[in-house]
């Protein structure tokens, strides 16, 4: 399976999310041939600009993000996990809503992140949590969705690896403060869910906070497969799809869970 992990500079003073949103489409219609392609979270406005949050909340249906991104991924032929957005929930309020497309431009899947970050501000006192982890099947793979500071909560992941999840994607906009602890989290995720791991985060600065970038993608036995630098940058590459399968065959470390469901 060909992945393209499009990691963005998202600068509000450099650009206006309606710019943004016309330039991030030109580059999904150029990853043609590829099998999937994915962006970060919340790249129209900046995972880190609350203050613009509200303004900038559009419907997951027939908002100019989804409008723009199911045309591009319909001229470019990929299932494109667009990142997220900042959903307008009407009477529940906003949410970090990440969404999936098929090569029609279909909408075919949705997740409302479910770890609010900021403790007491930004987006964990702006939005609403989402509640139900979310999987989706591709032709190649079965993909688990999770959006930032999910990554550092695992039993979302392994809710994600029973419902059969072998590709976790995470979009993010992790600050470049943490960004050591991005890299060790992913690996982790990969290791104990014995699954394909693609971060995939923002550069520049938004709400004064330097975005780490380093976009990653890591196989079921941890090995970095990918990584991106601190730039805006597009990583390419293509995952052996049976290597899910041969992993968790060859060390079936699922199958010795004690706590939990365990996996089948």
């Amino acid at each position: 399976m060909r992945v393209s992990l499009i990691q963005l500079a998202v600068d509000p003073a450099a650009e206006s999310p309606d710019e943004r949103r016309e330039r991030v489409a030109g580059l999904v219609r150029a990853e043609r041939g590829s099998d999937l392609v994915v962006l970060p979270e919340l790249w129209t406005t900046g995972a880190f600009a609350s203050p613009h949050f509200l303004h900038e909340a559009e419907s997951p249906a027939d908002g100019p993000t989804s409008r723009l991104m199911s045309a591009a991924a319909r001229d470019a032929g990929v299932w494109l996990h667009a990142g997220s957005i900042i959903e307008q929930g009407g009477e529940d309020g906003l949410f970090n809503t990440s969404l999936v497309f098929d090569p029609s431009g279909k909408l075919v899947r949705t997740y409302r992140k479910i770890h609010l970050f900021g403790f007491d501000e930004g987006e964990a006192v702006l939005m609403t949590a989402g509640r139900e982890p979310v999987t989706l099947a591709l032709p190649e793979t079965v993909i688990g969705l999770a959006t930032c500071y999910d990554l550092r909560f695992p039993e979302l992941f392994r809710a994600l690896v029973d419902a059969g999840a072998e590709t976790l994607v995470v979009p993010a906009g992790w600050p470049a403060a943490r960004r050591a602890h991005w890299t060790l989290l992913a690996q982790a995720r990969a290791v104990e869910d014995q699954a394909y791991v693609l971060a995939v985060g923002t550069a520049g600065t938004n709400g004064g906070v330097e975005q780490a970038g380093y976009s990653i993608a890591v196989d079921p036995w941890g090995e970095v497969l990918a990584e991106a630098g601190a730039e805006e940058e597009i990583l390419r590459l293509d995952l052996d799809m049976e290597r899910v399968a041969r992993t968790r065959k060859e060390f079936p470390a699922l199958r010795n869970r004690v706590l939990g469901v365990p996996c089948s």
